[in-house]
């Protein structure tokens, strides 16, 4: 008897139903073969099986002691198989399955909801995550596979991801609603040249404005604050002023004003979409990105 065998599924399925009908011509119209196509099929089992499967009688046939005990786990397979191909056509048609999304901030305020939003509207039954953190945090979690996809701002380095730009971010001013030039629809940076500033780090190359400083402008930052809803506080109260990017400027607080920079000194950053290099991406993940990229 050889030492192991290998017992293919398409014969197993034959085998279950040899058994369950009891005749091998039966089998054959229920599967679509001859008389003789399974009897071949039915005998190459038994060769793997290294023993004899069905007791050829003169009325039908009838399982052997050894094809008695394979028939529950030929089922428990065919089971399986068939859960199988149902779990993978429901992720397919999105029908289960889940979505790890991750992005900036202010990424949060208004693009990323809308696009989940549309997305589970579109999918309900995917279970759908986020993370928020920095871009720099969220390039090492889809670098690790923790995230499935990101929404990234800037220039990188951004190695080992595939990159979709979704749009230029603008920046913009925000001004106290009482503040001289709160009713202007443009201003220039020597407009601005003797404001405190509430920025993200005290050091102007770390901060959104950090693009004007080749313009030879250098912020007076009066007090670093990095949650963006917190800048706008201390912007409404105010103490100082700060930039907006103009992907959050629609949830922006209504005691604030926003106001344009000259196109020649505005800072743009790049926003992108982002997923692992070289991964195949799941259906969901490919759902989300036409989405997110309308």
């Amino acid at each position: 008897m050889p030492d192991a065998h290998e017992l293919s599924s398409g014969l197993l399925r034959v085998f279950v139903e040899v058994a369950r009908l009891g005749s091998f011509t039966a089998a054959g119209t229920r599967l679509g073969y001859t008389q003789s196509a399974i009897s071949r099929q039915i005998s190459a089992l038994e060769d793997e099986a290294g023993t004899p499967l069905f007791d050829r009688l003169p009325r039908g046939v009838r399982p052997t002691e050894p094809g008695r005990r394979l028939l529950p786990h030929a089922e428990a397979v065919l089971d399986r198989l068939e859960a199988a191909r149902r779990e993978l056509a429901d992720l397919r048609e999105l029908a289960t399955g889940r979505l790890r999304v991750g992005a900036f901030a202010t990424a949060d305020a208004s693009l990323v909801p809308k696009a989940i939003a549309a997305f589970r509207a579109a999918c309900p039954a995917v279970v759908v995550t986020l993370t928020e953190m920095y871009t720099p945090g969220l390039v090492g979690r889809l670098r690790d596979g923790e995230l499935d996809v990101a929404i990234l701002s800037g220039d990188g380095p951004f190695d080992g991801l595939d990159l979709r730009k979704l749009r230029d971010d603008t920046m913009l001013v925000a001004l106290p609603a009482g503040h001289r030039l709160a009713r202007r629809r443009r201003v220039r940076l020597i407009d601005l040249a003797d404001e405190e500033w509430i920025a993200g780090s005290d050091r102007p190359e770390q901060t959104l404005i950090s693009s004007c400083l080749a313009n030879g402008f250098r912020p007076r930052i009066g007090f670093v604050a990095r949650d963006w809803l917190a800048k706008q506080g201390f912007v409404a109260a105010g103490v100082g002023i700060t930039l907006i990017p103009s992907i959050a400027a629609e949830s922006v607080r209504p005691d604030i004003a926003l106001v344009q920079l000259h196109p020649d000194e505005v800072p743009v950053r790049a926003v992108h979409a982002a997923t692992p290099a070289g991964v195949a991406l799941s259906p969901a993940t490919r759902a989300f990105l036409d989405i997110v990229n309308d």
